[in-house]
């Protein structure tokens, strides 16, 4: 594990009066260097570690402390960590399997979002881009 994102980790923690428990650390853990997670996803790989009901009030905190975000999927979502400890970056989401990929050349998103708020005299603080939609094997297995 990185040890900057284990400072920063700690430190927002700390910041907001929480402490940083086993549980906590753990669940910090499974989102590090990891795709979008689904509940169950975590729940399962925490198994033994941490119980169900302490992920989801861990990921409520961290969502609340700027820790980690959903990235939704129709009204399902997956949960990873928020641009404090990963570079900034937008989703591909399946519809209909929920798979979850990082566009990689988001230079021009990016520039669209600084011309369109600056046309606007609009200061921008923040965005999300999440292009919903169906993946290469999902639109093949819909083709058959």
């Amino acid at each position: 594990m990185s040890q900057d994102k284990l400072q920063k980790f700690k430190q927002i923690l700390s910041d907001n009066k929480q402490s940083l428990t086993k549980a906590r650390l753990k669940t910090f853990e499974l989102l590090l260097g990891s795709e979008p997670q689904s509940m169950n996803q975590l729940i399962s790989r925490a198994s033994g570690d941490v119980d169900r009901v302490s992920i989801y009030r861990n990921i409520e905190l961290f969502e609340s402390l700027g820790i980690a975000r959903k990235v939704y999927i129709g009204w399902k979502y997956k949960v990873e960590l928020s641009d404090i400890f990963t570079d900034h970056h937008h989703h591909l989401v399946c519809l209909s399997c929920g798979s979850v990929t990082d566009i990689e050349d988001e230079q021009h998103i990016e520039d669209f979002i600084t011309s369109v708020a600056g046309k606007h005299d609009f200061a921008v603080k923040g965005h999300l881009f999440e292009i919903e939609g169906y993946c290469q094997l999902c639109t093949r297995s819909k083709a058959m």
